[in-house]
């Protein structure tokens, strides 16, 4: 039976990197969580990205139990929850000679981090972390979470946790606890509840041990933010594959599988196709269909199309708003039995660049302009 522990983010604080928190139900709540980490056990919680399903990253039998909840195919690696530097570096680094962290990631991290930024750093020799996180890597990817819930429960069991969205193999991440409660019911002990994610997606991926550096995978941290930030290093950061062979081994999640995708068949329409929109619909046959528009698109786009039940979505005209509602909808549009999922196309620029990432993923189908 899984438990919804409520705990409110505003009942925290930080005394530095020490999490400050009066007797209340949120700290009775969260030491149930911490409680249950120490046994091995699996809690879902809130990030500013997207819900997690933790871990301790130095307990195998934990992380196989993130793998079984999710369903998660055993070779996708996973990517590791510190409270802050110092824990990353007394924890999992303390056998590594200064300077812990390479000096390319230093800007990044002293501006993004608490946040949504993920870096890969070289395994140490005779690691603590678990070979089931790493799956055969030499690296393993690490961040600072920014949500106080998720950095004051990995402070206060002083674990460092294995932390993939909390959603189940293939679904779109969850942004809320209600969302986690319906793919991870009966699969976890405890989903601490502490609102919606604010992001919405996942965080950027990036790896500076290699030359020219790369992002692995594009979130809640841009492109344009890490090449005017990272200095020097990082003019010519370029972005890698987003999708790898069968066989090949992946650095990072989501570059392998599919990812992201509700029950109904998505399609993306490009700026500039919505002329289209009609006559693929008449031609799919679709009877239920959601229409997730934002920029440019029209809410009238389907006026007198007849025999089809249209649930507009407006995903917002900015792409925070964007990255904010996008897993939601396509969560809400299952919910409605929708047969035909209709997504708005955006520019690749900012945080556009992982929104349609994660749209990319999800789609089977992409419309063109001409």
């Amino acid at each position: 039976m899984t438990a919804v522990l409520k705990v409110d983010p505003l009942k925290i604080t930080f005394d530095g990197i020490h999490a400050r928190i009066a007797p209340s139900k949120t700290l009775d709540n969260l030491r149930i969580a911490v409680d249950a980490l120490k046994k091995d056990q699996v809690v879902a919680f809130p990030t500013e990205t997207v819900y997690g399903l933790g871990a301790s990253c130095q307990s195998t039998p934990g992380v196989q139990g993130i793998y079984a909840a999710k369903n998660r195919p055993a070779d996708n690696p996973l990517i590791i929850h510190v409270s802050s530097r110092e824990q990353l570096e007394t924890t999992l680094l303390q056998s590594v000679p200064s300077p812990k962290i390479p000096p390319i990631y230093v800007p990044l991290i002293e501006k993004f981090w608490p946040g949504p930024l993920t870096i890969l750093l070289p395994l140490p020799e005779n690691t603590t972390i678990s070979p089931v996180c790493t799956l055969g890597q030499s690296t393993f990817g690490v961040r600072v979470p920014a949500n106080p819930i998720a950095r004051a429960l990995i402070e206060m069991s002083n674990l460092p946790l294995a932390a993939p969205s909390a959603n189940a193999s293939t679904k779109p991440s969850c942004t809320t606890a209600q969302h986690v409660f319906n793919d991870m019911r009966d699969r976890i002990p405890f989903i601490i509840d502490g609102g919606p994610a604010d992001i919405g997606v996942e965080s950027t991926v990036v790896d500076g041990l290699v030359s020219p550096p790369q992002i692995l995978r594009p979130g809640g941290v841009t492109l344009e933010q890490i090449r005017e930030i990272g200095g020097s290093a990082w003019k010519n950061v370029v972005i890698a594959k987003p999708n790898a062979k069968e066989n090949e081994k992946v650095r990072t999640p989501g570059m392998k599988y599919r990812h992201y995708s509700p029950q109904a068949y998505v399609t993306v329409f490009q700026p500039g196709a919505e002329h289209k929109l009609v006559d693929f619909v008449r031609n799919r046959k679709a009877t239920k269909v959601a229409y997730l528009r934002s920029k440019t698109f029209p809410k009238s786009a389907f006026a007198g199309l007849e025999n089809v039940q249209v649930y507009d979505m407006p995903l917002g005209t900015t792409n925070k708003d964007i990255s904010h509602n996008l897993f939601n909808y396509f969560r809400e549009a299952d919910s409605l039995g929708v047969d035909l999922i209709i997504v708005e196309g955006i520019d690749v620029t900012e945080e556009g660049l992982a929104i349609m990432n994660r749209i990319h993923k999800a789609a089977g189908e992409i419309v063109e302009a001409i």
